[in-house]
C-alpha cells in the first residue's frame, strides 16, 4: 500500500508494480474509468456494472490499497474517487489516457451511470418542489441572490485558492460560484438529499475538482490548517451553537486564510423560527465579530444588504462578514498578553 501518497512525488518499484497489478483486471479498469468522471459508492457500482456487492468491494479494496483510488465515508455509505492530488490518482489518470473511448463496454457503463445520475436528479428535484413554498417565501423577504453573490465575490476576491471549503453547502451554489477561484473544493452538508443533488449538478457541469461530504459542521472530518478559504452561507441561523461552528471553521483555515460568513441581520420575524426551523433571528455585527475574534479570526470587513422596501417590518437584511485567520506569531502574541497557555485558546 502507498504510504501517504500526498507526500511522495514518485512511486518506488514495489509500489508501482502493486499499482499496475491492481489495474490489470477488466472490472477494476472499468471502475477506474467510471471514477474518473465522478464519485461513486458500492451500491452505485453494483447497479452500473451488474456485479455483486462483495465482488465489487473486493475490487475497490485492491484499488484503494494500491493507492489508485481514495475512499471516504458519508454516513453508512462509502464513496470512492480518484484524486489528482495523490501520486496514485495521477497514475490512474495517466493510464486511463490510453483507453479507447469507443469501447462498447465502456459506452454502456457510461450510459448506465448517466441514467443513475438522472434518476437522482429527478428525486432531488421532487424534494425541492415539495419545499418550494418554504424557500420562495423566505427569498422574497430579502435582496436578490444575484446581489448577495456579487458582494460575496467582491469580498472574497478571485483567489487563487488551493483549497476552498463550503460549510452547509446545500445545492452547491457557492462552490459553483467560486469554482474558478480554487484548485480543489469541498462541500460539507448534513442533508443527504442536498448532497446527492449538489454532487449530480456539479458533476454534470464538469466540476470534477469539487467533492461533496456528509459531515457535522461542529466536528469536521478535515485536518487543521488545510483551507485557504472557508464560506458559511445562510447556515448559522439554523444552528444551536453558531460560535462553535465558527471555531471549527477557524480550525481548518490556514494562517492567513479567509473566512466569509453570510447570514441575516437581527430581525423579529418569529414565523421563521416557528415554521422554518430558524433557531436564531439574525446576528449583529458585534456578535459575529466577537465570535470571530474568539476563534483567532481577525474581522476585516462587514456590510449589510437591505431590500428596497427595507423599512417594512416583514423584510430581512442580509449581512456579510469577512475575517482572516491570524498568523501563528500573532496568535501566540495575543495568547501571551492574556497570560493563558496557547492550548486553551485554540
Amino acid at each position: 500500500m502507498l504510504s501517504d501518497p500526498l507526500t511522495y512525488g514518485q512511486l518506488d518499484t514495489d509500489n508501482l508494480v502493486t499499482a499496475l497489478k491492481a489495474v490489470a483486471e477488466p472490472t477494476r479498469l472499468r471502475i477506474l474509468v467510471l471514477l474518473r468522471d465522478g464519485e461513486l459508492n458500492v451500491k452505485d457500482l453494483t447497479q452500473i456494472l451488474g456485479q455483486s456487492q462483495p465482488r465489487l468491494s473486493r475490487h475497490l479494496k485492491l484499488l484503494s490499497e494500491a493507492g489508485l483510488v481514495e475512499r471516504f465515508r458519508e454516513g453508512s455509505w462509502v464513496y470512492f474517487h480518484i484524486s489528482e492530488r495523490s501520486v496514485g490518482g495521477r497514475l490512474s489518470l495517466r493510464l486511463l489516457e490510453s483507453i479507447n473511448k469507443d469501447d462498447p463496454v465502456l459506452i454502456r457503463d457510461k450510459r448506465r451511470v448517466n441514467e443513475l445520475r438522472h434518476a437522482r436528479e429527478e428525486a432531488a428535484q421532487a424534494y425541492f418542489r415539495s419545499h418550494a413554498a418554504h424557500w420562495d417565501s423566505i427569498r422574497s423577504l430579502h435582496v436578490s441572490e444575484h446581489e448577495v453573490e456579487t458582494k460575496m465575490r467582491e469580498l472574497l476576491g478571485r483567489g487563487p485558492f488551493q483549497q476552498f471549503v463550503d460549510l452547509g453547502s446545500g445545492t452547491g451554489r457557492v462552490l459553483e460560484l467560486f469554482s474558478s477561484t480554487f484548485e480543489a473544493g469541498i462541500g460539507i452538508d448534513v442533508n443527504n438529499t442536498m448532497l446527492s443533488y449538489a454532487r449530480s449538478k456539479l458533476e454534470s457541469a464538469g466540476q470534477h475538482h469539487i467533492q461533496m461530504r456528509h459531515a457535522d459542521i461542529y466536528n469536521l472530518p478535515l485536518p487543521d490548517n488545510m483551507a485557504d478559504a472557508v464560506c458559511v452561507h445562510q447556515v448559522l441561523h439554523y444552528l444551536n451553537d453558531p460560535s462553535c461552528a465558527i471555531t471549527e471553521a477557524a480550525r481548518i483555515l490556514k494562517p492567513g486564510g479567509q473566512l466569509l460568513i453570510v447570514d441575516f441581520a437581527p430581525h423579529e420575524l418569529e414565523f421563521l423560527r416557528e415554521n422554518h426551523a430558524h433557531v436564531r433571528l439574525g446576528f449583529s455585527h458585534s456578535t459575529i465579530e466577537g465570535w470571530l475574534s474568539d476563534a483567532n479570526i481577525e474581522p476585516t470587513a462587514a456590510c449589510d444588504l437591505s431590500p428596497k422596501n427595507g423599512k417594512d417590518a416583514q423584510t430581512l437584511t442580509v449581512s456579510l462578514w469577512k475575517g482572516m485567520r491570524r498568523p501563528k506569531t500573532e496568535i501566540q502574541q495575543t495568547t501571551s498578553n492574556e497570560i493563558k497557555p496557547l492550548e486553551e485558546t485554540t
